[in-house]
């Protein structure tokens, strides 16, 4: 394959989900759906945690936080696909697909971590809940906060950085829908190996750090809900966590569905199939999981839905 170095020159084809042109229109209308359906949603909650005093807990600025960055989340993605779809047009410049595979790393692992730290949230107020107020204080969730983006960043900033090492051959068509790292990586002419060793090595160590926190936390909230001694009080404690347990469920199913899809099938564009569901759906349907299991949101969403009218 003949090398190119001019990578400010390059272009990327995103080959997307299918070449029949008219499927194009489907596919527009029912990313552009969700798409609206995930921003609507997800900033409805947030308007509402701030709204509503009675959310201005630890668990709700978590949910928040969560909120704006699946929002950020699917921008990164979505919006792209709809303006090649709308124009024809399947390239992505080199520094634009490099911004976004930075963008897509960030929020991902935010959204890995936000959920880690939900989970200890409801650790605490399930297991220490005499000490809640004081372990969940508002500088505790700022720092919680604040080291999830900075880790996410820096491993963001080191994958991309990695990236731009690398030189790309002729053929760089991607069989995705954007820019995912490792699609990009299978693009070059370059020797890949240390690539790989730090992409696997950061997935595995950023995965399953956050994923191991979860479990451990949900681990001690179920020996906690087996000592309460009525039935009414198991419900009324496993209720607090039911939502968050959803969404974790969600994400961490479709996330291993996308790398199990594409191990078994060998097929990207089953790959990319798959990754239309933590990369949209999850984001999408998670308000939904918070406003229809949870009382206290249904209440403000519907105050706030009201006062607006």
């Amino acid at each position: 394959m003949e090398t190119r170095n001019n990578t400010h020159l390059l272009q990327f084809v995103l080959l997307g989900f299918s070449q029949d042109p008219e499927l194009q229109p489907v596919i527009c209308g029912l990313f552009l759906s969700m798409y609206l359906i995930t921003v609507a949603g997800n900033l409805l909650i947030i308007l509402a945690i701030i709204s509503d005093a009675n959310l201005h807990t630890p668990m709700y600025f978590f949910l928040s936080n969560l909120s704006f960055v699946d929002i950020c989340f699917t921008t990164t993605t979505v919006p792209k696909m709809l303006v090649n779809i709308q124009t024809k047009r399947k390239t992505i410049g080199y520094a634009d697909c490099i911004t976004q595979m930075y963008f897509f790393l960030i929020f991902v692992e935010l959204d890995n971590f936000l959920l880690a730290v939900m989970a200890y949230d409801r650790y605490v107020a399930i297991c220490h809940p005499l000490h809640y107020a004081s372990i969940m204080n508002r500088r505790l969730c700022g720092i919680l906060v604040l080291v999830s983006w900075i880790v996410s960043v820096l491993h963001a900033l080191l994958q991309s950085m990695m990236v731009l090492q690398l030189s790309f051959c002729t053929d760089l068509e991607i069989p995705h829908f954007f820019c995912e790292l490792n699609q990009v990586a299978q693009l070059t002419c370059s020797d890949t190996f240390l690539n790989d060793v730090v992409m696997y090595f950061a997935l595995v160590l950023l995965a399953t750090v956050p994923l191991s926190g979860i479990l451990y936390s949900y681990s001690k909230i179920v020996s906690s809900i087996r000592a309460i001694s009525t039935a009414q009080g198991k419900y009324k404690a496993f209720s607090t966590c039911a939502s968050h347990l959803s969404v974790v469920s969600l994400f961490y199913c479709t996330g291993l569905g996308v790398y199990l899809s594409s191990a078994v099938s060998h097929s990207s564009q089953a790959s990319a199939t798959a990754s239309v569901m933590y990369t949209v759906v999850t984001p999408m349907l998670n308000p939904f999981i918070y406003s229809l299991r949870n009382k206290d949101v249904k209440r403000a969403l519907k105050r706030l839905l009201v006062g607006k009218l």
